[in-house]
């Protein structure tokens, strides 16, 4: 390996030195040495060249293991070093993966970034992933897309569970990961494991789209687990070339749906915190900001509808193309001079447990502005900044504000708030899968039920974002574990009647501030769960896993959640 090619010049170069300064007289031009001196001083040279140019070249490994050896590292404690990854090359990290075995996720975790330390401002994150299949975005980047990442991981000993095999076969697995930085714009990832005695060998991929001339950096996390590195190696990308595609249509949301009228000359913000979305012609889409449009902008001095036309001419990679347009309608309006609920929120009862005040429901509510002119009209949420339900027991009021371009206008709005029993999750939603559970399981004798009564606080960044409910055995083997979006494993869940009402294309959107009971009921031999759920306009949905097949006499329940925040009721 290149590492003893290096240590052994060193140690030649450390002879030579000692050789000559033990001369008690030395010709200063003439020299004893190897007759291949100079063609060790040049293989020398060639070697620290290849290590900082040229199409392949292996980055030093510090440290060598990364985690404690015992697998007790805790998530975001420890990392590896920094791998750094130019544009249009590939790099290809190998390493032996040690985990507890307790959890999926105790094994290799990885994190693609921009070209900035974890602790300064500029820290942004591409995607975090899992050697289980699972990742997150970052913050700032709404391109993760948990679709895209593919397995092949096999289920060895036939009991329908892939993932018991999983944490047996990925202890003491020899593993190599690969980033290829495509040009194109994105990261092509890939995981193979291959078992510490030959065989099974698995693969786990994904991409994403990053910066295309930009380094990215990557990085691996121990959790429960950790690592020995063997090598990582810089190398000429595998991704030559990709197909093109045009755009196909755009849409913009989150745009400002009112203005005051503007004076001359004054400028405008016509965009606000808008944000667009180009679908190309192979169907995929991206998320582009207001300085890759074009916009045709109109008169904002004078009141009325007023239409904005937006236009993108690039196509996937880039490049100049095909031009899309849209539009939209801003109302343009006289100044306000005051505001006033005149239709009460379709949610009023607010459930707290902890001290951390919960964002207000918008949900029905009707605010109504009066205009410098005397003229009235019913303003637009999007419009209007809401404070927060205080996390205070009993009748509070909460704020509602109009920025105008002169001045604010407030009002408020009652709510009552009532403290809960207790709570699960995280209120900013920073708890992951398998963390936040019911303080402990409740026993559910045979032809009895198990009531959860919640306010269910979400990101509505995901369907699975809400409670998700487990039955399982007092030694904790699961017979089924259910989510509230018609998902689900274990035993019991093939053989189960799944029913539900959702519509999918608002699902995810109401989730924040959904009213949910969750009743599991034991027949005996068999389980029912039932999800009935009231969004906060008031639409009311069900989600049924009916004749689970279980022991009646050993049947208990739990919730767990994740990225969300249920209070219970009772």
């Amino acid at each position: 390996m290149k590492t003893r090619t290096m240590m052994r010049n060193a140690a030649f170069a450390a002879a030579a030195f000692a050789a000559i300064v033990g001369c008690s007289e030395i010709n200063p031009y003439s020299i004893e040495a190897p007759d291949d001196l100079q063609s060790k001083i040049d293989e020398y040279a060639a070697e620290r060249e290849a290590e900082t140019s040229g199409d392949t070249y292996e980055i030093p490994l510090m440290p060598v293991i990364v985690g404690a050896e015992d697998n007790t590292t805790g998530w975001w404690t420890e990392w590896s070093q920094y791998f750094k990854i130019p544009a249009n090359k590939l790099l290809t990290l190998t390493f032996v993966n040690y985990g507890s075995g307790a959890n999926n996720w105790n094994n290799w975790n990885v994190v693609v970034t921009k070209p900035y330390e974890r602790d300064t401002d500029n820290y942004y994150e591409y995607f975090a992933l899992r050697s289980d299949a699972y990742g997150w975005k970052g913050a700032d980047d709404p391109n993760y897309d948990a679709g895209l990442i593919s397995i092949d991981y096999p289920d060895l000993d036939g009991d329908g569970d892939i993932w018991n095999d999983f944490r047996s076969y990925m202890n003491g697995a020899t593993v190599t990961m690969k980033f290829d930085h495509s040009l194109a714009g994105k990261v092509f990832f890939s995981a193979t494991a291959v078992s510490a005695d030959g065989s099974v060998t698995v693969t786990e991929s994904y991409n994403h789209p990053v910066s295309s001339t930009e380094e990215i950096w990557a990085f691996l996390i121990p959790d429960g687990s950790h690592f020995v590195m063997q090598s990582a190696v810089i190398s000429p990308s595998e991704i030559q070339e990709e197909e093109d595609f045009d755009a196909e249509t755009i849409t913009v949301n989150g745009y400002p749906t009112t203005l005051e009228v503007a004076a001359e000359g004054e400028e405008v913000d016509y965009w606000g915190g808008a944000s667009a979305t180009v679908t190309f012609a192979d169907g995929s889409s991206q998320v582009v900001g207001k300085d890759d449009l074009s916009f045709t902008a109109p008169d904002f001095t004078t009141t009325g509808t007023k239409t904005v036309v937006f236009s993108y001419s690039k196509t996937k990679l880039g490049n100049y193309g095909k031009s899309v347009a849209g539009y939209y309608n801003i109302e343009v309006t006289n100044p306000v001079s005051s505001i006033a609920v005149t239709k009460a929120p379709s949610v009023t009862d607010y459930y707290i447990f902890d001290n951390t005040d919960i964002a207000f429901r918008q949900s029905g509510i009707e605010v109504t502005a009066t205009y410098a002119d005397g003229t009235t009209g019913v303003m637009e949420n999007s419009s209007l900044t809401f404070g927060a339900v205080p996390a205070t027991v009993g009748e509070q009021e909460v704020e509602i504000s109009y920025v105008g371009a002169t001045k604010t206008v407030s009002t408020t709005v009652k709510v009552n708030v009532i403290k809960g029993a207790y709570a699960i999750g995280a209120p900013d939603f920073t708890n992951g899968w398998w963390t936040t559970f019911t303080p402990e399981d409740t026993k559910i004798a045979a032809g009895e039920s198990c009531v959860y009564e919640m306010d269910l606080y979400s990101d509505n960044l995901e369907n699975y974002h809400s409670p998700c409910t487990i039955l399982r055995k007092s030694d904790a083997a699961e017979y089924i574990v259910v989510r509230m979006d018609h998902f689900g494993w274990g035993d019991g869940y093939e053989p189960c009647v799944k029913e539900s009402n959702w519509n999918w294309d608002t699902f995810k959107a109401n989730l924040n501030g959904s009213h949910v009971t969750i009743t599991i009921t034991n027949n005996g031999e068999t389980a029912d769960i039932r999800y009935a759920v009231i969004y906060p306009n008031g639409e009311e949905h069900f989600q049924n896993y009916l004749g689970i097949p279980v022991d009646g006499a050993d049947l208990n329940s739990a919730l767990v959640t994740e990225e969300s925040y249920l209070v219970m009721v009772k």
